[in-house]
């Protein structure tokens, strides 16, 4: 990932092709080529190639892939995440956060250090199976799938760093990829074969899955449902886990940051139970997660196949090879940004913000494939920051930021703990 960023900021927004050998994909980081890639000749550039072969043996064909079943996927679900029908569903996210942050109260007591990326995963899990799968899978379920994910998430490193070798040649890690998916597979399989076919007017994602229809009017296949149901039940959970993860790293490195949100929490949460309303009163909040996604974005690499070739940037892009596209490289450019490597939420303040290039910052993706889960991981990432921090406060380990590792999603190359205080005590 260091090399990544290296080439990247020599390049300083020039296209460039990466020499790896066997594989030479080419590195895309001005905005003005992103925007082209993601948004003005998207279906140019598919979801495709060495770099999803991995992935596609667990998402298959739905949300995650491209084509007609991409788009069928996407009309089922774009009304369940609606701007309007997520703020409609925001109270109940808020009660189902405020019982997942009740279970801290147990290690607080006794002063024990929580495993982060697990206690981030049972708040999240327990939020989106209850608002957007209906209770249809229940928390024991819930958690059996989080590790298999983050297993899945790990386990794809030496694909992701040999892409070229076929899937026939074993790698480090496939043993552990095929485990995790048998995992997924013995939850999810009995759960579609369970309700599909059963209609309802509800707005979870198993009552829109079930009512979808293709163009000619046809069911879609249980596979289809399969597919589109575990790459929901992925991204509803990993990436809110992963970022609220790095959070907490930020907060214990950052001092000025960490007192200016919880003075801002503590003035407009209070002692009462946080709720929706009180969001539009925590700009700040909102600030640190923007800037939190700026500089670890969990989809931190978004690998495109080129479909025909055309020239971008001065430089011919040849049919059938890769380009990448990469968050974490763009974000941290100083041609696009005043001191990249600085954690500084005031950069997204309004007015610091508005001649900002609208792909300087993409950490949802763009265009046609941007994330359609955006409107809940913004909400649901500051209604934990605040039930969190209204009632507790982290106590200081001493340890630096723990840089990132490669993986499907970005993450800490350690393990994260962190201790808590009652506020009353802090």
């Amino acid at each position: 990932m260091r090399a990544l960023l290296d080439m990247g900021r020599e390049a300083d927004g020039k296209i460039i092709r990466m020499n790896l050998g066997p594989f030479r994909p080419y590195l895309v980081t001005h905005p003005d080529h992103l925007q082209h890639i993601l948004r003005g000749n998207s279906a140019n550039y598919t979801r495709d190639g060495v770099f999803w072969r991995p992935l596609r043996r667990l998402f298959g064909d739905g949300i995650m892939s491209d084509g007609p079943s991409w788009e069928l996927s996407r009309r089922t679900l774009q009304p369940v995440f609606t701007a309007k029908h997520v703020e409609s569903l925001a109270d109940l996210m808020a009660e189902a956060i405020v019982e997942g942050v009740d279970e801290l109260a147990g290690p607080v007591a006794s002063g024990r250090p929580i495993d982060v990326p697990a206690a981030m995963a049972r708040i999240v899990n327990r939020t989106v199976m209850r608002v957007f799968f209906g209770d249809k899978i229940d928390i024991a379920d819930a958690e059996r799938l989080a590790p298999a994910f983050d297993t899945v998430g790990t386990s794809v490193i030496f694909r992701y760093l040999l892409p070229s070798v076929p899937e026939s040649v074993p790698v480090p890690g496939d043993r552990a990829f095929r485990r995790a998916v048998r995992t997924i597979d013995e939850i999810v399989t009995p759960l579609v074969q369970r309700h599909r076919g059963r209609t309802s007017e509800g707005y979870d994602i198993f009552s829109v899955l079930c009512r979808a229809r293709d163009d000619t009017g046809a069911e879609p296949s249980p596979a289809w449902v399969r597919d589109n149901l575990v790459a929901m039940l992925a991204t509803a959970t990993e990436t809110t886990a992963g970022a609220l993860t790095w959070f907490w790293l930020i907060l214990e490195a950052h001092p000025d940051v960490a007192a200016r949100l919880v003075g801002e929490i503590t003035g407009v949460v209070g002692d009462e139970r946080v709720r929706h309303s009180h969001l539009k009163d925590l700009p700040y909040t909102g600030q640190v997660v923007q800037e939190l996604l700026r500089l670890y974005p969990v989809g931190w690499l978004f690998p495109r196949m080129i479909v025909e070739r055309e020239a971008l940037g001065g430089v011919w892009l040849e049919r059938g090879e890769t380009v990448i596209v990469s968050p974490y490289v763009t974000h941290r450019l100083e041609s696009f940004w005043d001191r990249p490597d600085e954690f500084d939420p005031d950069r997204f303040s309004r007015q610091r913000s508005q001649n900002r290039h609208r792909y300087a910052y993409f950490p949802f993706g763009g265009g046609p494939h941007q994330c359609i889960g955006m409107h809940v991981f913004m909400i649901e990432t500051r209604l934990v920051i605040a039930g969190i921090l209204s009632r507790y406060r982290p106590v200081s380990n001493g340890r630096a930021i723990a840089p990132p590792k490669m993986g499907a999603s970005l993450r800490p190359s350690r393990r994260v703990e962190l201790t808590l205080r009652p506020l009353s005590h802090a």
